[in-house]
């Protein structure tokens, strides 16, 4: 059995590829921006705003207990709505790309 053989230089000059890489790189760099806002947030507040993390919400549980576990929250979130993109667009992308060319 020969192994196909592809003209890479051809594939990345493809406008599908192109739309492809462009769409991801939108998308994630977007969404890298908000995580990390989100995230730098935490020493931020907690720097500037100390009093901030003493309010009571339950019990023994604060302010900063609540942002510390939302940020796993948002990050399960990303995670989920990352693959729900992926699955939905940039594989229907790829999906037509290889079947052009091959």
């Amino acid at each position: 059995m020969t192994a196909k053989s592809y003209d890479w230089g051809t594939i990345a000059q493809h406008t599908k590829y192109l739309e492809l890489k462009r769409r991801k790189r939108v998308f994630l760099f977007g969404w890298w921006i908000a995580a990390s806002v989100y995230y730098f947030l935490l020493p931020i507040l907690s720097g500037y705003f100390p009093d901030l993390f003493k309010i009571k919400i339950i019990g023994v549980i604060n302010f900063g207990y609540v942002f510390i576990l939302s940020q796993f929250v948002v990050a399960f979130f990303v995670a989920i709505y990352y693959t729900k993109v992926a699955n939905r667009d940039f594989d229907r992308l790829t999906a037509e790309l290889v079947k052009e060319i091959q």
